[in-house]
């Protein structure tokens, strides 16, 4: 594989990771087999799969190289965040599995440990590193996507347990979850952002109904869940009452943050793509790479990849140096969810009508939600606008 190096985020003294690269590197060749080298994170690949997986995770998480931002007393390593980093360029390089929950690992996890009970750290954070429990987040609605605080599914206290009804949407790995992080209004009289609470809520209850929505790639990523008079223990509340705005905040600064790596995958297709472009002929004889048109294009998405290093650089040293989350997260977005598309249409480009079969053409329907997906594009532009800029709010918004 083409090294596609770092992100550059270092002190300009010294590397601090050295050690840490070394260490990894030398477990990775000891632990990563053949048998497991490249697998790609796939849960609905099967029951073989998901045990070599979480084997897998597993042995990633008794070394500590699940999660090593994670204090060690919850099995990671209390790595900085420079460490973090080359955690994740170094498994990239080595074309290592990454631990199997995504969602819990990276976005619920740094909740469950700001604002959970000793009770519940113990119960969930060690079966989550390991991958014995995958999790979910149900906080989309079909009325409160962009406008979360819109979200309208109610828990009201009876006894000892919520009960829940309402319906979640775009719930990603909702299908396989074994545990949901579901935001629930608990105060319907209270203004939208002070009425909600956080629930840990198991996904095996009686009265959740899982329906999976398949997408025009013809996968079942993301779910539609319904909950009727679920009965939920009061213990898996999570923090205060009422107060689940500040946990669900919590969860997505961590999720918005994790867009600092998504460089590395996109600066690996841009090497592949160059690469097809050299081996792929046209009816003239001629490499598609001799087209100035396609070279045009190739150059062009290689700018982007690196301008989202940098943004990753940026965030990565504004937030080891204790600085406030800062705009290059959401611009970052930007620019990778519109890059991924754009790495699409240059593999048509290159491939023509071979574009239509084999992973390019996956590619070329899936790009098409990653304006969407995580932040719809034209909602975080006035973000942006309005936040960063300072420009006065479009009517009606």
């Amino acid at each position: 594989m083409t090294s596609l190096g770092s992100t550059g985020a270092v002190p300009p003294s010294s590397d601090p990771t050295s050690a840490f690269r070394h260490e990894l590197r030398a477990w990775l060749d000891d632990n990563l087999t053949d048998r497991v080298r490249g697998v790609p994170l796939d849960l609905e690949a099967g029951t073989e799969w998901l045990t070599l997986m979480r084997e897998w995770n597993a042995t990633l998480a008794d070394a500590g190289y699940a999660a090593v931002g994670w204090p060690t007393s919850f099995g990671g390593r209390d790595s900085s965040i420079y460490e973090e980093v080359a955690w994740a360029e170094e498994m990239h390089q080595a074309q290592a599995p990454l631990p199997l929950n995504p969602i819990g690992l990276s976005n619920i996890a740094p909740a469950i440990m700001a604002f959970g009970t000793d009770s519940q750290k113990e119960r969930f954070l060690r079966p989550m590193l390991r991958g014995e429990h995958i999790w979910c987040q149900g906080f989309s609605e079909p009325d409160a996507g962009s406008d979360l605080a819109s979200l309208s599914t109610t828990a009201v206290r009876r006894g000892s347990n919520y009960v829940v009804n309402g319906q979640k949407v775009w719930t990603t790995l909702g299908h396989v979850a074994d545990y949901c992080e579901l935001l629930v209004r608990t105060d319907p009289s209270a203004s939208k952002h002070r009425g909600i609470s956080c629930l840990l809520v198991p996904m095996g209850l009686p009265g959740i109904e899982v329906r999976p929505l398949v997408t025009i790639t013809g996968e079942a990523e993301f779910c539609e869940v319904f909950f009727s008079d679920v009965e939920v223990p009061a213990e898996a509340l999570l923090g205060a009452e009422h107060d689940g705005w500040r946990v669900a905040m919590a969860t997505l600064a961590h999720e918005r943050g994790g867009v600092a790596g998504l460089h590395l995958r996109v600066r690996a297709k841009v090497v592949e793509l160059i690469a097809l472009a050299q081996t792929t002929a046209r009816s003239s004889g001629t490499m598609a790479a001799a087209d100035p048109l396609v070279r045009q294009e190739l150059a062009a998405v290689h700018i982007q990849a690196e301008c989202l290093r940098l943004l990753a650089s940026r965030a990565i040293t504004n937030a080891a140096n204790g600085l406030p989350p800062g705009p290059e997260s959401s611009i970052a977005k930007l620019v990778w969810s519109t890059l991924e598309q754009d790495l699409a249409a240059v593999a048509a480009s290159i491939l023509g009508p071979d574009a239509l079969s084999g992973p390019w053409a996956r590619a070329q329907l899936y790009s098409r939600a990653l304006t969407i997906a995580g932040g719809t594009t034209e909602v975080n532009k006035n973000v942006l606008a309005e936040r960063i800029l300072g420009l006065p709010r479009g009517p009606g918004l």
